[in-house]
């Protein structure tokens, strides 16, 4: 009489593959990461409600200008909703545009409505800088999340410093943002202001991440070069 087997149980699955199929694909981080920065919607969900705040201010004085511009931004999450798009650049920009507005009522200037972005821009140049410093920096962690190299990167001296140095770039301008605003802000040069704010807004982001995508591309396509022959 045969004896009867016992079922066995699947053998677990490796840690590291379980944690990789966990993990968005690369494709699929990279169409986040587009979705995150908002493309041309996105331009339109941090410009306008400046513009707005401005002459709604000119025209009807800081409560006209505040609600005004929220109510702007609330225009702009519901016509992503209408049209089903992704409303995470628009939510995250109302969201920021809400506290400004609330900053401007609570300061009783329209200047105020800018202290939020400035003091950001001085956050983000502290935070790229330190990561820098640390040996984690911000470029480095986001394009291998995007685009995982085949070697481990933070070893590669050529891919660190390209890295590095694109880290600190941004950096710099962030904290360019922060001193040219801020010097506005003290001198309550508020049109000025708002043109330095859209200014070095979405331009110096995309002329910044254009020299970072260059810089980088060109140093892994020569590390990979390399590695072939």
């Amino acid at each position: 009489m045969s004896e009867r087997k016992e079922p066995t149980a699947p053998a677990p699955a490796d840690d590291a593959v379980q944690a990789e199929r966990a993990w968005p694909a690369p494709d699929q981080r990279r169409q986040l990461f587009i979705d995150s920065i908002g493309g041309w919607r996105g331009l339109l969900d941090s410009t306008l409600p400046v513009v707005v705040f401005i002459v709604a201010n000119t025209l009807g004085g800081l409560d006209v200008a505040v609600w005004t511009a929220i109510g702007v931004g609330l225009a702009l999450v519901a016509l992503r909703l209408l049209r089903k798009q992704s409303v995470q650049q628009a939510f995250g920009g109302f969201f920021g545009l809400a506290i400004a507005a609330l900053i401007a009522k609570q300061t009783g200037e329209a200047r105020g409505f800018f202290l939020l972005g400035i003091w950001g821009s001085l956050i983000y140049a502290c935070l790229f800088t330190l990561s820098a410093m640390i040996r984690r920096p911000v470029v480095g962690l986001v394009w291998e999340w995007l685009s995982p190299s085949s070697q481990p990167w933070r070893k590669s001296r050529v891919l660190m410093r390209a890295y590095t140095v694109t880290t600190l770039l941004w950096a710099s301008v962030s904290l360019a943002r922060f001193l040219v605003q801020d010097s506005l802000y003290d001198a309550d040069e508020t049109g000025w202001l708002a043109a330095a704010r859209l200014i070095m807004g979405y331009p110096l982001t995309l002329l910044a991440l254009g020299v970072t995508v260059l810089w980088v591309r060109r140093v892994r396509r020569r590390i990979e070069e390399s590695a072939l022959t």
